[in-house]
């Protein structure tokens, strides 16, 4: 995927000022855990049949279980689907969804959960004062700096309600018991839907379970408005992920959930009631 350019005063890492003065420095945890067995056990793989992974119509299949959770496949239409799993002990579905409504307010909050590829990030539309959890960020774009593999990528990533794209399983109604992150992303900028992802957090005993999934490129292009609609043909002859990337990206989602998951329960203590 083309790489975006990087702009000035943007960089990985906090500076000793951010140390200094920042409320939740304490968080700050460059060391990073080694890359998870299955993660390891999915890139080995390589790339795996397409009917293993299921096309985003099915996202609700997610709730009942089974089938691949860790691995990535290369679509005919020149798309790519992944699917990764992270275990969360002590966190809980509510928890994520406050994060979701917290970590883009600064740079330095979206540093915290990938010290080693996310480089910034800011609302394009700053959120109603005193929100939490799903108000705050449902219908919000984040745009974010980060590194996926060695590509800088500057996108634009839109919340969306999970109804939008059919998960209705009543257990969401309770955000004790599941939550689902859900969007749409692209390069910053473009007039278009280059894919979306979905990370279903499900409570277990213990904690919880995060199951990432993401559906990028080839059918899954789509306009953002209708006078967007002549690029589509081109934008998905033109956005072809490769192995490289899915590889990228299994192995960017799994090092930032695991590692969001080893101080969350702290962070949500201390600041889960402030702006």
């Amino acid at each position: 995927m083309k790489a975006s350019k990087p702009i000035a005063g943007r960089h990985l890492g906090w500076s000793d000022s951010d140390l200094r003065s920042k409320p939740y420095a304490r968080l700050w945890r460059p060391q990073m855990a080694p890359l998870a067995p299955h993660a390891r056990l999915a890139l080995d793989e390589g790339p795996l049949a397409e009917p293993l992974l299921p096309p985003i119509s099915r996202a609700n299949d997610l709730f009942a279980g089974g089938g691949v959770e860790n691995g990535f496949a290369l679509t005919p239409d020149g798309g790519m689907r992944i699917a990764i799993q992270t275990e969360m002990p002590d966190v809980t579905p509510a928890m994520i969804d406050w994060w979701f409504g917290w970590h883009s307010d600064s740079p330095e909050r979206y540093k915290l959960w990938h010290p080693n590829a996310h480089v910034h990030a800011l609302w394009q539309k700053t959120p109603q004062r005193g929100t939490r959890g799903r108000k705050r960020y449902i219908n919000q774009t984040s745009i974010v700096d980060e590194y996926i593999g060695s590509n800088l990528l500057r996108l634009a990533i839109s919340f969306i309600d999970p109804d939008d794209l059919a998960l209705t399983d009543p257990s969401l109604q309770d955000d004790m018991k599941a939550t689902a992150i859900c969007a749409h992303s692209t390069l910053a900028g473009l007039p278009l839907k280059a894919g979306y992802l979905v990370h279903l957090v499900q409570a277990v005993a213990g904690g919880s379970v995060m199951r990432s999934r993401f559906w990028i490129g080839g059918a899954n292009v789509s306009a953002r408005h209708i006078l967007a609609a002549p690029l589509v043909p081109i934008a998905r002859r033109e956005v072809r992920p490769t192995e490289a990337d899915a590889r990228s990206l299994i192995v960017h989602c799994a090092q930032e959930m695991a590692h969001l998951a080893s101080f969350l329960p702290e962070a949500y203590v201390a600041f889960k009631d402030s702006d």
